[in-house]
């Protein structure tokens, strides 16, 4: 009975939530510039294609990767002192992402100005 109740009183704040929504919701005008997505400064009625810099595409890939190597090893800090097997594991995978930086820098990928 308790339980029936409970979902008797969400089910009318939830349908009194939506009502009072409905009431005072006011439609606005719609134009092109609120209706258009944003698409980093490019216009999205222009063509699609559009010479793009394969730097800044690099760029962004590395920044991912290291971002994501930074949200794996933050957490797992406290982790370190627990077993020796952990310490070489994040160490082994630090000296990955150092020589895949060396790697990149060797090919002139990070280089602004080429």
């Amino acid at each position: 009975m308790m339980l029936m109740m409970n979902f008797l009183i969400i089910l009318i704040l939830s349908l009194l939530i939506i009502l009072i929504n409905m009431i005072t919701f006011k439609k606005m005008k719609m134009d092109r510039e609120k209706n258009s997505p944003f698409e980093c400064g490019f216009d999205p009625i222009s063509s699609p294609r559009l010479p793009f810099s394969i730097q800044f595409f690099l760029i962004s890939l590395m920044f991912l990767i290291f971002d994501i190597e930074i949200s794996i090893l933050i957490p797992s800090i406290p982790n370190m002192m627990m077993s020796k097997y952990y310490i070489i594991s994040m160490l082994l995978f630090l000296m990955m992402l150092i020589i895949t930086i060396y790697i990149e820098w060797m090919e002139n990928n990070i280089n602004w100005s080429l």
